[in-house]
């Protein structure tokens, strides 16, 4: 298949799959006059690139799960020691995502802090408005 159908087969930008090409993620052929020509396996190749990216892995984590890129990935991975390199790259994800995380509430606890009406996101636009002239005399 050309990249357009794969690109619209996996919903990635062609764009993407050149760029899962250079990084050594997705192999291509070439006709004649140059055009990619991919194989059956690419769609499942692709849409598990782009399932580990979603999940928060960068295309270099996922060089480390190119072996398994062919076949469906599980919802949720076993433990198999013969898996430790993963395991110690999802770690790693893991390990930067919480630090992120406790970043971001460390920042969200000194702008709550210096705003306090912004501590309860449902009610903070009504509480941000009261008692501002809108120039609107009805009242609304």
């Amino acid at each position: 298949m050309l990249i357009g159908e794969l690109a619209a087969r996996t919903g990635a930008t062609t764009r993407a799959l050149r760029y899962y090409e250079a990084q050594g993620l997705l192999e291509s052929e070439r006709t004649g006059n140059g055009y990619r020509v991919y194989g059956p396996g690419a769609v499942t190749r692709v849409r598990n690139i782009r399932d580990l990216l979603a999940s928060g892995f960068t295309v270099e984590d996922v060089k480390s799960f190119v072996a398994y890129l062919d076949d469906n990935l599980p919802e949720v991975f076993t433990y198999s020691p013969t898996c430790a390199d993963g395991y110690g790259v999802g770690a790693q994800r893991v390990a930067e995502l919480d630090e992120r995380i406790a970043s971001l509430t460390r920042l969200r606890g000194i702008l709550v802090r210096r705003m306090p009406w912004l501590a309860e996101p449902a009610t903070a636009a009504s509480t941000a408005t009261d008692g501002v002239d809108t120039g609107d005399e009805s009242g609304t």
